[in-house]
Formats: C-alpha cells, sequence, structure tokens
C-alpha cells in the first residue's frame, strides 16, 4: 500500500475515533471511550510516520497509546500465566543498553580529549541541575515519600540515547553530546546511588553497594558488551545493525506499560499533579542547561547541546532501578512520566531550533576566510 493510502486510511481512523472518544467521555461511557482513544492515538502515529515533517513526534504519540492501553486496560501487563512482567524489566533495559553500545565505539570516548571544557561543564552540570531540582520539586509535591523519591531518581538518571537524537535534529553538537552521554552513563554506577543517598534519604532507604550493582549489570556490562559487539561485527551484520534501534524503542515501551499498569491507583489519583510536576522539572533543566552553556560563554551550538542534555534523563535506567528497588508502582512512576513526556517537549524544542538559523561565530568566520585564501 502506498503511503498516501495509509495516511488517508489512517487519518479517517482517527478522525472516526477522535468523535468516538469525545462521545464517550461526554456521555461517561468508558467500554467505548478506552478503546477509541487508543485507536485514536495509534492511528494517529501512523498518520506521523507519513509525513517527514511529523516523523519526529511518531513515536512519542505510540508511547501515549502504550500508555493508555495500560491505565484502561492494566491486566494484560502485570501478569501472564502467573508470570510478572515486571520480572522483564532489567533485561529489557539490559537489552536496550547493548544497542546503545553497538551504536558507540572508542571514538566516541576521544571526545572527551577534544571537547575537555564542554563535557566537563555538561556533566557536571547535568548532576547538579536535575537532582537538585528534583530535589526541591519532590519536597514541595506533597506526595509520598516513595513517589517523591521518584522525582528525585529521574533526576540523578544520567542521559539518555534520546538525547542524542534531539541534538542532531536542533543542530546541535552531536560529537559532544554523543560525548557527554557516553560519560554521564559510565559515572552512573558512582554517581547517581551517592545522589540518591544524599538526596532521596530521607524518602526511601537507599541500600548505596544494591544500587551501584543494579546500575553496573544494567547498564556498564551491557554497554561494553555492546561496544565490543560493534567493533567486532558492525558493518558485517547489517540486519542486526538495522533492528537493534527498533528492539530498543519497542523495549522502552513495553517497560512504560508495564510501570504504568502497576501504579495505575497512584497515577489516577495523582496523575494531573505529577505530570505538571516531571514537567517543570523537564523544562527546567532545558532552561538552566542552555543558561549553563551562556554562563560559560560557549557557541550556541554547544548551548543547544547543553540544553538537551540537561533537560532530558535515561527514564528506562530510572524504572530498572525502582524495580530492583521492589518500588516500581510507586517510585518507578515519575521516571514512567518523565520518558514520554520529554521526548514530546525535546522535540518541539529541536524542532523549533532546526528552523532556527545558528548565528556564525568567530571561529567559523575564520574557518571561510581561510577557505577563501
Amino acid at each position: 500500500m502506498k503511503r498516501s493510502s495509509i495516511y488517508i486510511v489512517a487519518l479517517t481512523i482517527a478522525i472516526v475515533s477522535a468523535l468516538l472518544t469525545i462521545w464517550g467521555y461526554w456521555t461517561g461511557d468508558q467500554r467505548l471511550f478506552a478503546p477509541s482513544l487508543v485507536f485514536f492515538l495509534l492511528s494517529t502515529s501512523i498518520c506521523f510516520r507519513t509525513r517527514k515533517v511529523l516523523q519526529g513526534y511518531a513515536y512519542s504519540v505510540m508511547i501515549f497509546a502504550m500508555v493508555a492501553v495500560a491505565l484502561f486496560y492494566p491486566q494484560y501487563f502485570v501478569k501472564i500465566n502467573g508470570f510478572p512482567l515486571a520480572e522483564l524489566i532489567t533485561p529489557l533495559i539490559q537489552l536496550i543498553m547493548f544497542g546503545m553500545g553497538t551504536s558507540m565505539s572508542l571514538q566516541d570516548f576521544v571526545g572527551v580529549i577534544k571537547h575537555p571544557k564542554g563535557v566537563f561543564i555538561g556533566v557536571v552540570s547535568h548532576f547538579l541541575i536535575m537532582p537538585f531540582v528534583g530535589f526541591l520539586l519532590a519536597n514541595a509535591s506533597g506526595f509520598s515519600p516513595e513517589i517523591a523519591a521518584g522525582i528525585i531518581l529521574i533526576g540523578c538518571s544520567p542521559n539518555g540515547m534520546a538525547s542524542n537524537v534531539m541534538s542532531y535534529m536542533a543542530k546541535a553538537n552531536l560529537p559532544l553530546s554523543i560525548t557527554i552521554t557516553a560519560v554521564s552513563t559510565l559515572l552512573s554506577p558512582l554517581v547517581t546511588p551517592m545522589l540518591m543517598k544524599l538526596l532521596a534519604g530521607a524518602f526511601v532507604e537507599i541500600h548505596l553497594l544494591d544500587m551501584m550493582w543494579d546500575i553496573l549489570k544494567m547498564v556498564i556490562l551491557p554497554i561494553g558488551a555492546g561496544v565490543l559487539f560493534n567493533k567486532l561485527f558492525h558493518g558485517k551484520i547489517k540486519w542486526l545493525d538495522d533492528l537493534m534501534p527498533k528492539i530498543s524503542m519497542a523495549g522502552i515501551a513495553i517497560i512504560i506499560a508495564i510501570i504504568t499498569a502497576a501504579g495505575r491507583d497512584s497515577l489516577l489519583h495523582i496523575g494531573p499533579q505529577l505530570i505538571l510536576l516531571v514537567l517543570i522539572h523537564n523544562l527546567t533543566g532545558y532552561f538552566l542547561g542552555y543558561g549553563c552553556g551562556r554562563l560559560f560563554r560557549m557557541s550556541e551550538r554547544d548551548c543547544r547541546t547543553m540544553a538537551i542534555e540537561v533537560g532530558m534523563q535515561n527514564g528506562g535506567l530510572a524504572s530498572g532501578i525502582a524495580k530492583e528497588m521492589g518500588k516500581l508502582a510507586t517510585v518507578g512512576l515519575a521516571p514512567a512520566i518523565f520518558g514520554p513526556l520529554m521526548n514530546v517537549t525535546g522535540s518541539l524544542l529541536a524542532s523549533y531550533w532546526q528552523h532556527k538559523p545558528l548565528p556564525i561565530s568567530d571561529a567559523d568566520l575564520e574557518t571561510l576566510a581561510e577557505a577563501k585564501n
């Protein structure tokens, strides 16, 4: 079927589903409202995929569809034949981290030498701004200690690969973005537990060594295996190279659905307030990250990188930590919301910067002058 035909079919389903969703909500008919909303989100995601200008938002809408399914039909995401689906979270995160590793090479870490100032500022800003903003929001939230601790947890997590995609879209400094993500991820087994102990210790009990091991086995070991795999087999198994990003995206969607189903009751009770706080957390990260770049007189390109690297977190890892803590339905709620929300805000910010020309810096002027000579 041609892309235009797929678009027409998906758009038709989206319009009909939207009307049924509105009618179901207006009449209070849950049996109509729930499936109509799910079909509306799924068909909208398909519509977005067929339009180049909207493709960046298709996955985010798909995630919202998964969240809706998990909220309306949680029984399908809690247990299957007596097997608790929460047990899949750690293996899925390891698979996602392995996929991240397969897209990296030792050259990514050479960026520390090439951009020492930018990497240092980016990593330090990330691990200062987001944890302490999360701490302030958690204390002001009035939520139960475990849900408040989840806000701090997402702030203490390292960057995720999504930040690299957004940096590319925003015409930011992609090599710097990749290097900051790599360094913050490698530091996370040490830094994240220590920050959690310092900032969230008053909310929940933090076992420092256990958390360090959990992050090590979920992040460092799989990424190391992925980097090694990339060095040995990159380009030799092309179908796997193409498949790994899709597997990672599917894994994230499944993790979010499992967490949403597990914390459904709490989410329905405090959902709007938690979403607002998570949004404030995310947007504050963008704003202060960009401000740090300006404070240290970085170029506009690097400032954009700073904003994205500070504001975007590894929600999957935070969810895995919550699961290993045995508090998936409470501590895991904020990370589950932060993930899809940051993809939406990040896409909007990247799209805005994509269409905003970069100013020509002094270095660029020198390069142009040399080229003319």
